[in-house]
C-alpha cells in the first residue's frame, strides 16, 4: 500500500489531479483533503487501512496539482461539491465511500445529501457534514463581499507568485498551521509547491484565501432536513485537541458539535457512530494509528445500507 499511482482527470477548466492506492476492483473510497491542503494529507493514513479497498485522494481545484479555475470563475462551496460528481463520473463509480478531513468533510457531507444513492459510507475526520452558521449570521454578507473583492483584486494584480527558499516556505507554513508537525508540513508542501530556479512557489490559486469565503454556512433547520436524505452510514471522528470553529475565534464553544452529533444520532440512529480520539486537527497525519483502526473497522463492516430501488 506504500505504492500509489498519479491520475489526471479532465474537467472543462483543465484537470483534477489525484493519487490512487489499492486494487482497482476493490470497493472505492474517495478521500477529500482539508482547506489549502492536498492529496498528500492521506499519505500517512491510507497505508494503515484495509488493503483490499481502492482509495483515490483528489486535489480540489486550485489546490495541489489540480488546475486553477478559469479567470472569473469563483471558488464557491457548490463548485467543490460539483468536482466530486465530475471525478466519480470520470472514474465510472456509481456507489462509493467518502473520507473527508475538515473542509473535505463538509464538501463530502453536502455531496452525500445531494446524491444520497451514491454514497454508502461517510467518514468525517474532525469535520461536520455541513458548516453550521452558529454565530455567523451577521457575518455572511461581509464574507460574500470580501470573497468577491479579493477575487477581483487577485485577478487584477500582475504581481508574480512569491518565490521563497524551502526553509522559509516550511517555516511560514508551520507558523500558519500550528497543528501540523514538521514532517507532515514537508509532505503537504511536496505536493503544494513547485521548485523554480531560485526557490519554491505555492501551487494553490491565490484567489483562495479564507475558508469562510468558500464555506456554505447553513442554518440548523437546513442541517436537520438535509441529513434526513443520507442513505450512508456515518462515522464522525473528533480529535480531542482539534478545532471546533471554522474561524477559530469561538473555538471553545462545543455546543455546535453537540448539536451536530445529537442530530445525526437522532436521524441516523444505528447508522451513526461518533468516536473521540486523542490528537489535534491533523491527527490523521501526525498520529494516523489513532484513527486507522476505527476507520478500518467502519469500512470493513458488512452492514452497508443497500441502495434504494
Amino acid at each position: 500500500m506504500g505504492l500509489f499511482s498519479e491520475l489526471k482527470l479532465a474537467v472543462p477548466w483543465g484537470h483534477i489531479a489525484a493519487k490512487a492506492w489499492g486494487p482497482q476492483q476493490g470497493h472505492p473510497v474517495l478521500c477529500l483533503h482539508g482547506w489549502l491542503d492536498n492529496a498528500n494529507s492521506f499519505d500517512q493514513l491510507i497505508p494503515l487501512l484495509p488493503k483490499d479497498f481502492h482509495y483515490i485522494a483528489m486535489d480540489f481545484g486550485g489546490h495541489g496539482l489540480s488546475s486553477h479555475y478559469s479567470p472569473g470563475f469563483p471558488y464557491y462551496h457548490q463548485n467543490f461539491v460539483s468536482e466530486i460528481r465530475r471525478v466519480v463520473a470520470a472514474l465510472k463509480w456509481n456507489r462509493f465511500s467518502l473520507l473527508g478531513h475538515s473542509f473535505g468533510g463538509t464538501v463530502g457531507g453536502m455531496f452525500s445529501c445531494i446524491f444520497p444513492e451514491m454514497v454508502d459510507k461517510l467518514i468525517l475526520l474532525d469535520s461536520s457534514p455541513f458548516a453550521l452558521d452558529s454565530n455567523e449570521m451577521e457575518n455572511m454578507l461581509t464574507y460574500k463581499r470580501r470573497a468577491i473583492e479579493h477575487t477581483l483584486q487577485v485577478e487584477a494584480s500582475k504581481k508574480p507568485s512569491s518565490v521563497v527558499s524551502p526553509e522559509e516556505m516550511l517555516r511560514g507554513f508551520l507558523k500558519n498551521n500550528s497543528h501540523v508537525s514538521e514532517e507532515c508540513g514537508k509532505l503537504l508542501l511536496q505536493r503544494g509547491t513547485t521548485r523554480v530556479a531560485t526557490g519554491l512557489v505555492l501551487n494553490r490559486d491565490r484567489r483562495i484565501a479564507w475558508p469562510e469565503h468558500s464555506f456554505d454556512f447553513v442554518s440548523r433547520e437546513f442541517f436537520a432536513q438535509s441529513v434526513k436524505k443520507l442513505q450512508a452510514r456515518v462515522l464522525l471522528i473528533k480529535a480531542i485537541q482539534g478545532f471546533y470553529d471554522v474561524r477559530r475565534e469561538n473555538d471553545t464553544n462545543k455546543e455546535p458539535l453537540l448539536f451536530t452529533v445529537d442530530t445525526l444520532k437522532s436521524v441516523l440512529k444505528e447508522r451513526f457512530q461518533f468516536v473521540e480520539v486523542p490528537g489535534n486537527h491533523y491527527v490523521h497525519m501526525n498520529q494516523p494509528q489513532q484513527v486507522a483502526s476505527v476507520i478500518s473497522s467502519f469500512l470493513q463492516s458488512k452492514d452497508r445500507v443497500p441502495a434504494r430501488l
